[in-house]
């Protein structure tokens, strides 16, 4: 933070006027106190650091090591008894999510405000469409010998300082604001983001407008009691996006449609795009030839042919949704027709063929029931008369339905199926796949059970034919694995496939 730093009291008046502040003990001669650092970790301390405790895991004595190494005030749901002689001001609020977010909007002075902001959301194609953006604005930027776009995805955080594999879809408040932050001090001008359901419920993003909001599809998940309530409490958190562009891009052929376009109105302007005719943005004509699919547009500003050389029909709506969003911020189309042909995602629908077996193997981040349905579609399309192998798993103590939901949908589609771990955090792994199991059986799959994940994709691999596609799903080029609390280092899928695909 280059400006001069705010007070206590100012960070005081920031919760009130949102209406978070419950009580605080605070000497009067400590409000005009500057702070120079916000922090919810410990670890990361500084003089006169203003402390956040959050966290399911939070404990009294993180609380204490902050005091220790700079904290001088803390916030809080609740009040903490320290020891006698440990006396620290604090702040208590009524919901520590939004409070993150108006402390860190604060701190970095909405710098948020000097980027070029596309916020991007829906349960399945986030981080391709970000990554279709990135393709464009990088493209065009270099041409304009700019800096690179920034781009904060489920995939990859990169900010100009940062450059960093993903653990949230959407970070928390105040790495959010640092990324932006980052940003600005790097002269980058663009940034694109997924916004998480997850996101949007708690208020990371509160307080922060799009330059353009996108709203690609909607599906059922992450409905658990740890998650959202019900099918409803998702759709109505991915609907707040609406109230916080300045101009939004809709799927026209999205799931209740209706309903996202009725909450569409919060947004003064509204583009829509689709394989509909009334379509403001409409997709059409759709030929897939070796390894390059072409598509036609048809705005009321032009009518031209489309490239994409990555793998996968579907994408061709995430294309729509980059055409949309790029046309709103009003980009050259020739610059967005040059991204699209060589854009990439990593970890995204990435095909491997073997040298002596010509086995193909699709390693892809699909992990829901809309993505998953979506993949073996597309598969069954694209591989005509092959076989289907699949490997995956669910991750621990989130997003409970997927396991009946891609059992079933494996179990459907499959003609093997190999069920292992996948970021079981603190749920045991065999736990896991079999529950999973119980569900391939009512579609009386045939599955395996290899909960270590290199003998799953190695079995898998070995004992495909050359009539086989291998679908591996879940963690695409993700390099650690969520093993209790801690994130290990782990080789990724691609790595796995490269090893003994031969």
């Amino acid at each position: 933070m280059e400006n001069s730093p705010h007070s206590i009291n100012d960070y005081l008046n920031q919760l009130k006027s949102n209406n978070l502040l419950k009580e605080y003990q605070i000497a009067p001669e400590e409000l005009t106190q500057p702070i120079h650092h916000i922090s919810y970790n410990s670890m990361d301390m500084a003089e006169n650091t203003l402390f956040v405790c959050k966290g399911n895991h939070f404990s009294v004595d993180y609380l204490k090591d902050a005091v220790k190494n700079g904290a001088i005030c803390y916030i809080s749901e609740i009040r903490y008894d320290l020891a006698p002689n440990d006396t620290i001001s604090y702040i208590i609020v009524s919901d520590i999510r939004k409070a993150m977010a108006c402390i860190a909007d604060l701190y970095y002075n909405k710098v948020w405000k000097d980027l070029k902001l596309i916020g991007i959301t829906g349960t399945k194609g986030k981080s391709t469409t970000a990554y279709f953006m990135k393709f464009i604005l990088d493209g065009y930027l270099k041409e304009n010998k700019r800096p690179v776009s920034a781009i904060i995805s489920g995939i990859d955080n990169y900010d100009g300082v940062i450059n960093e594999e993903s653990h949230l879809t959407t970070p928390e408040a105040m790495e959010l604001h640092k990324h932006f932050n980052n940003a600005v001090k790097s002269g980058i001008e663009y940034l694109s983001m997924e916004v998480s359901s997850q996101a949007l419920k708690y208020g990371r993003t509160l307080g922060v407008t799009f330059d353009v909001g996108c709203f690609l599809n909607i599906g059922e998940d992450h409905i658990s009691e740890l998650e959202h309530s019900s099918f409803d409490d998702y759709l109505e958190s991915k609907l707040r996006l609406f109230s916080q562009c300045e101009k939004t891009c809709v799927n026209i052929n999205s799931d209740h449609i209706d309903r996202v376009m009725e909450a569409s109105k919060a947004c003064p302007h509204v583009v829509t795009f689709g394989l509909d005719e009334k379509a403001d943005v409409y997709g059409y004509d759709i030929v897939k030839t070796g390894k390059t699919i072409r598509f036609k547009v048809k705005t009321k500003d032009f009518d031209k042919e489309f490239k994409l050389t990555m793998a996968g029909l579907f994408n061709v709506q995430n294309a729509l949704a980059a055409i949309a969003i790029s046309q709103c911020l009003n980009i050259p189309m020739s610059y967005v027709a040059a991204g699209l042909k060589k854009a990439r995602v990593s970890g995204r629908m990435e095909v491997y063929t073997g040298k002596k077996r010509k086995i193909q193997v699709i390693v892809d981040y699909a992990h829901n029931k809309m993505s998953f349905e979506t993949l073996f579609q597309s598969t069954l399309r694209e591989y005509p008369n092959k076989k289907i192998s699949i490997v995956f798993g669910c991750p621990g103590k989130k997003a409970l339905g997927r396991r009946k939901e891609l059992g079933e949908i494996a179990g459907k589609y499959s003609d093997q199926v190999y069920i292992t771990e996948e970021d079981a955090g603190e749920e045991p792994v065999l736990k896991i796949c079999e529950e999973i199991a119980q569900h391939l059986k009512m579609q009386e799959g045939r599955y395996l059970i290899i909960p270590n994940r290199e003998d799953a994709i190695r079995e898998a691999i070995a004992r495909a034919d050359d009539n086989t596609v291998v679908l591996i799903t879940g963690k695409g080029r993700e390099t650690r694995q969520k093993r209790g609390v801690q994130y290990i280092d782990t080789p990724s899928d691609v790595e796995y496939v490269k090893k003994y695909l031969v």
